[in-house]
């Protein structure tokens, strides 16, 4: 303990120069306290912080300068300018083993830094080695920090130390670790839930300040859950019972109150447990009437208990003997001088009158002082009770007073309350439709805009709507009363946009409904505001629909209308007008004002405005003509969700069903180009057509669409788990591809080889887009306020599961069924393509002098299917022999093999034949066997 007074002594009288604190420190200090102005001071901090930015350059900088510069950097950071560029330097003093500096070290980072800041990693191991240490003045440093450092993700790495050292042998770091847990039950309640148990067990501690540091975060526990610590009733009881007894230490006394902060937290406690609990709030009643009897109410430490004594009574359920001392206490508060005290009791009265409403009466003259009191906290706290005790028999009284207090005060949020608790009174508690109008217009009059809009459309519906029963008179001369004050009104210079709104919806409505006033009259009126008020829209289109109305309503009944002359202008002026609500309000009221009787009463009926309108949803009045254009052929309406929808349950391009019209959006992706005559080379593998199947159809003369035709219905593209790239994106398994054969330069049909693709044709992808006499008024005041008995008052669309596809983005493709055939083995894969130059010559041209002249039939020219394969280079080889061997039989053994017509070129049919062989044995002659190419070119 000496040692902790001794380091308290050097930090505090660190500004005054003590234990070698430098001059240029003592000035600083001095030169800002001197300041006489903020342009000052900044000048002095921003020439402060050169100087340190120079300063902390320099190399093997002593540890008592370094720990002077970090408290200069404190005033710096705390005058509210940066002093980042110092931070890393008091991360590193917490590392220093000197308690002295390590202490100042902590202090600097949890001034500096926030929770999130990128440094407080690097204090995470300090924090933690300091956790285990012996020095317990060193774990209090720690701790400390934690409580201002440490967020949800790093809790994981302290919380088992804080844990181990709740059981610590030292009183203080046992305390400083409950507070280091709440911390963390407030930043992240399930990172600690599992050691709730902790904090009762804490309760029971031998140091009463462990004790009451137990009591905040059990505070926060009973808030959120209530019924679990109900078995915690008497214990709280009884360790209130202890501290009002003084057996606690005397150091825990302030002003010789015993501990009165723990005392405020145990009472807070139990009203939140004796809320709506008989039982429970029966243990409370003792020990409440103990502090009662106790508490100095000359300090204002026992003042504060005394208050809060009255705000528990008011939230468990009391015994008649606490209300009794509870408003002794309240009657005290109010007759002192100290307008705090009196705060104290008009809000400690507003929560007992919920209870006993006849507790008001016995302070009204009271309450009127405070009503008249010059403070504005103490006046608006006194408008709040009063607002809390109103009922008919003084709702005239309160009203006035508020109203009056509105308009003396400029505050315009306070202002817009006070507004709204007038229009709820009178609303609720008017005497007479007369009284409600003029309490309404003296609102609107004087609060202006302030009065919520919501608040005008209710008014208005309640003149039209009248009281809610079925006297009609009484209605009549509610609209008559308030057609009459409006008229009176619209004399004045300047009035609220809101409120002549409201004066031109009921002159419209009723302003000629009794007869009273004549149409020209009314209009006149509505011109004039419209004159007056022509910046604003809003007013001009209300006063053109209410002249609308009136003129409707003259037509209807059979009169004649005469357009006053300042009527027409208006309505000229409106038909030009650049607001197009206003013109088109304009161009209404001409029409109508050459509409029939007949047709005006249909389009505006007399005080109609409270009428239900049905809206037809569905616009069923449209069914016939639609059910019409149906029959002449129309397409009937797809809703968007079916649109959207479409593409995955219906197949727009499947050629077994139908073809998409010719007009329609075609959702299918475009064909492949064709090949050029020189076939470009493909790495996608093809699956080839079985070989018995394909001789089968061979030995048939087939002409050359229908060999294209056989090819585009049995070469397939495998594009199992690739990614599609027109429509929607998916994985297809299958997909067709066909190509047109080209005609060959020598005018020959030139027959696509089995197996050959090409994977460079790859589909287009799509665009993603706050005690003086008693005087007569007063006690006249008072009867009005408190006459009676007092009653407390209560007061997206989702899509379709899709998006919708773009416009030109072509919809996924329907799968094909596969040919149901057995595919051979795999023998190709050509990897990436390789670019085919495409030459201009007829390779059979130059090759035929090539040939052997004695060639009698299409032999020969099967070489040249060989020589002319587009198949890349393959890994796989084979002897010369057998390729020899099986080139010739397959050339002789097949006697009705297809011709070709013409005398020139290669046999199409064999060739094709023996390019599949060959690549079904995995051969390219030209590239793994340079031998036998010569050799067969002779």
């Amino acid at each position: 303990m000496e040692q902790l007074k001794t380091i308290g002594r050097e930090l505090a009288m660190g500004s005054q120069g003590g234990f070698g604190q430098s001059k240029e420190f003592l000035d600083l200090v001095k030169s800002i306290g001197e300041a006489r102005s903020k342009a000052e001071e900044d000048r002095i901090v921003l020439s402060e912080i050169d100087i340190l930015k120079r300063k902390l350059l320099e190399p093997d900088i002593p540890k008592r300068k370094m720990k002077e510069y970090i408290i200069r950097l404190v005033y710096i950071e705390m005058l509210g300018h940066d002093a980042s560029f110092g931070y890393i330097h008091a991360v590193k003093m917490t590392h220093d083993d000197n308690l002295l500096l390590k202490r100042t070290g902590y202090l600097a980072v949890t001034l500096f830094l926030n929770e999130d800041h990128d440094l407080i990693i690097l204090i995470v191991n300090t924090i933690q080695k300091d956790l285990r240490s012996d020095n317990y003045l060193v774990v209090c440093a720690a701790l400390n920090a934690i409580c201002r450092l440490i967020n949800e993700e790093t809790i994981p790495a302290v919380l088992p130390q804080v844990v181990d050292l709740l059981n610590h042998h030292k009183e203080a770091v046992r305390k400083k670790a409950i507070m280091a847990l709440h911390r963390f039950h407030r930043k992240s309640p399930s990172s600690v839930s599992h050691l709730i148990s902790n904090f009762r067990k804490r309760l029971c501690d031998n140091d009463p300040g462990v004790m009451g540091a137990t009591l905040c975060p059990l505070f926060d526990l009973i808030t959120e859950d209530v019924a679990s610590y109900k078995d915690l009733v008497s214990s709280f009881v009884s360790i209130l019972k202890q501290v009002t007894e003084r057996r606690l230490p005397k150091s825990y006394d302030y002003h010789q109150m015993p501990a009165p902060f723990i005392q405020i937290k145990l009472l807070k406690i139990m009203a939140l447990l004796g809320s709506g609990d008989k039982s429970a709030s029966e243990i409370m009643y003792m020990v409440l009437g103990d502090l009662f009897r106790k508490c100095d109410s000359s300090t204002n430490i026992g003042n504060a208990i005394l208050y809060e004594c009255i705000r528990s009574i008011s939230c468990i359920i009391p015994s008649p003997k606490l209300l009794e001392a509870a408003a002794d206490a309240i009657s005290k508060f109010l007759k002192s001088d100290s307008h705090n005290l009196k705060y104290m009791g008009i809000d400690g009265l507003g929560r007992l009158i919920k209870i006993s409403p006849d507790i008001a009466e016995q302070h009204q003259l009271a309450v009127i002082d405070c009503l008249e009191d010059p403070d504005d906290t103490l006046k608006r706290k006194t408008f709040e009770l009063l607002y809390k005790m109103t009922k008919s028999s003084n709702v005239e009284v309160i009203v006035d007073r508020m109203i009056d207090y509105m308009i003396s005060i400029n505050d315009n949020h306070y202002k817009t309350e006070i507004a709204s608790r007038c229009v709820e009174l009178a609303e609720q508690f008017a005497p007479s439709n007369q009284w409600f109008i003029q309490i309404m217009n003296k609102v609107f009059e004087h609060a202006g805009d302030l009065v919520n809009i919501k608040v005008a459309h209710n008014l208005m519906r309640l003149i039209a709507e009248g009281f809610g029963e079925d006297d009609d008179d009484a209605d009549s001369k509610l609209r008559l009363s308030a057609v009459e004050s409006y008229l009176q009104i619209m004399s004045e210079p300047k009035l609220p946009s809101l409120f002549l709104q409201v004066i031109s919806w009921v002159l419209g409505e009723y302003g000629t409904a009794d007869g009273k006033y004549s149409a020209s009259y009314i209009s006149g009126k509505l011109c004039d505001v419209a004159d007056a008020y022509s910046s604003d829209e809003t007013v001009k289109g209300y006063a053109v629909s209410a002249l609308m109305k009136i003129y409707a309503f003259e037509i209807a009944s059979g009169r004649k209308v005469d357009v006053l002359p300042e009527c027409q202008s208006l309505i000229e002026e409106l038909l030009a007008s650049h607001s197009t609500d206003l013109q088109q309000r304009a161009y209404e009221l001409q029409a109508l004002l050459a509409l029939d009787a007949r047709a005006v009463e249909s389009i505006l009926p007399l005080d109609a405005s409270c009428e239900d309108i049905e809206v037809d949803k569905d616009l069923s009045f449209l069914n016939g003509y639609i059910q019409q254009a149906i029959e002449s052929g129309a397409q009937p309406y797809i809703s968007e969700r079916e649109r959207s929808g479409m593409l995955e349950t219906t197949d727009y391009h499947s050629q077994d069903h139908h073809e998409v019209p010719s007009h329609a959006l075609r959702f299918e992706a475009y064909e492949r180009p064709k090949p050029s005559s020189l076939r470009t080379q493909a790495s996608t593998e093809l699956v080839p057509v079985p070989e018995p199947s394909y001789y089968s159809e061979a030995h048939q003369p087939i002409s050359t669409s229908s060999v294209s035709e056989r090819e585009s219905s049995e070469i397939k593209l495998r594009l199992d788990g690739v990614k599609q790239k027109w429509g929607r994106p998916s994985y297809q398994s299958s997909t067709s591809a066909s190509s047109t054969p080209p005609q060959a330069a020598n005018g020959t049909s030139s027959h696509p080889d089995v197996g050959v693709g090409s994977s460079s044709l790859k589909p287009r992808s799509s665009y993603e887009s706050k005690k003086p006499e008693i005087d007569p008024e007063k006690q006249r005041l008072a009867a009005s306020l408190f006459g009676g008995s007092s009653s407390s008052r209560s007061d997206r669309k989702s899509s379709s599961g899709g998006h919708k596809p773009a416009k030109g983005t072509a919809s996924k493709p329907p799968k094909e069924n596969p040919i149901p055939v057995q595919p051979p083995p795999d023998l190709l894969d050509f990897g990436e393509p390789t670019a085919t130059s495409v030459t201009a010559t007829d390779p059979f041209k130059e090759l035929e002098g090539l040939m052997d002249s004695s060639s009698q039939d299409g032999g020969s020219t099967d070489v040249m299917g060989v020589l002319y394969s587009d198949a890349a280079p393959v890994t796989t080889t084979t002897s010369v022999d057998s390729l020899l061997s099986e080139l010739s039989d397959s050339s002789k053994g097949n006697p009705g093999t297809y011709q070709s017509q013409t005398s020139k070129g290669p046999n199409s049919q064999e060739a094709l034949e023996k390019d599949a062989l060959v690549r079904q044995m995995g051969v390219n002659p030209t590239s793994q066997n340079p031998t036998l190419f010569k050799d067969l070119l002779g």
